[in-house]
């Protein structure tokens, strides 16, 4: 029975890895096609990568969606520390409740919900203050930070929630001050949620489709947005053979980490 059993996890595990990864590969395959038709094969060609790069359209809109992504990670990782710090360290205060419905909303709000009331947001300012004006990377920036600052926040609220309070009441009984105990003690012990939040918030927005849609501006397509564009007219080699570089950064960046980490556990056992 037990045989029998490993079989079918053995073949149910199988199935689960062509279904998520078949289209991958395909994918990856026909970036090579010589054919500028993506559903017929013409031979083994490196034709299309260089067409990509020539492509201003698309390295146009790369270079801004990671500019966007950099600052917009950067921004909610800053924002998102300090609101998590505050949910996590200060039990009681007046508009805790209200203050952790604005924090945790955008991670249940519908994208195409939290668009529309960004645009309403940036024209009503523009009336009233002539800014921002227009739409753009600005804005884009500020509505990607918006949403993105929740996921840092939970992921660092978590991390403190888990933190051995003891070694910050230690340091303060050795005289630490606040700044001082924040900046030496708990900062690093809270940095590999600040990071995970930083990469996630990363991913997110270089990601986003909908919102940035909605806040952005002409000249200031972002590379999903360029993308959509492009498949909605039919797939271009050009397409598959962008989204086959994505694949390959984003699999080496994940390869990379596991190999750092499997050497930082291997030197814990070491020095055990």
């Amino acid at each position: 029975m037990k045989q029998g059993s490993s079989v079918v996890l053995k073949v149910m595990a199988g199935a689960g890895f062509v279904f998520l990864y078949a289209p991958i590969i395909a994918l990856i395959v026909y970036s090579f096609n010589e054919s500028k038709l993506v559903t017929v094969w013409g031979g083994w060609s490196l034709k299309w990568y260089v067409e990509l790069f020539r492509n201003e359209q698309i390295m146009s809109a790369a270079w801004v969606s990671l500019k966007i992504a950099f600052i917009s990670a950067t921004m909610a990782s800053i924002l998102g520390t300090l609101a998590g710090f505050v949910l996590s360290r200060m039990r009681k205060f007046a508009g805790k409740a209200m203050l952790t419905g604005w924090v945790t909303a955008p991670l249940v709000m519908p994208e195409v919900i939290t668009g529309l009331s960004l645009l309403l947001l940036f024209v009503s300012l523009e009336n009233m203050f002539g800014w921002p004006a227009g739409r753009g990377v600005t804005t884009i920036v500020i509505a990607h930070t918006t949403f993105c600052l929740a996921y840092v926040a939970v992921v660092v609220q978590s991390r403190l929630a888990s933190l051995d309070e003891t070694l910050e009441e230690a340091a303060m009984d050795l005289g630490a001050k606040p700044a001082s105990l924040f900046f030496l003690i708990t900062l690093p012990l809270i940095a590999p949620a600040i990071i995970s939040g930083w990469l996630l918030s990363f991913t997110l927005s270089l990601d986003d489709l909908v919102i940035a849609s909605f806040v952005s501006g002409p000249g200031n397509s972002t590379l999903p947005m360029v993308i959509f564009s492009k498949v909605r007219l039919g797939v271009t080699p050009e397409v598959n053979a962008l989204a086959t570089l994505m694949i390959v950064t984003v699999s080496i960046a994940v390869i990379a980490a596991i190999v750092i980490m499997h050497r930082q556990n291997r030197f814990k056992d070491a020095n055990k």
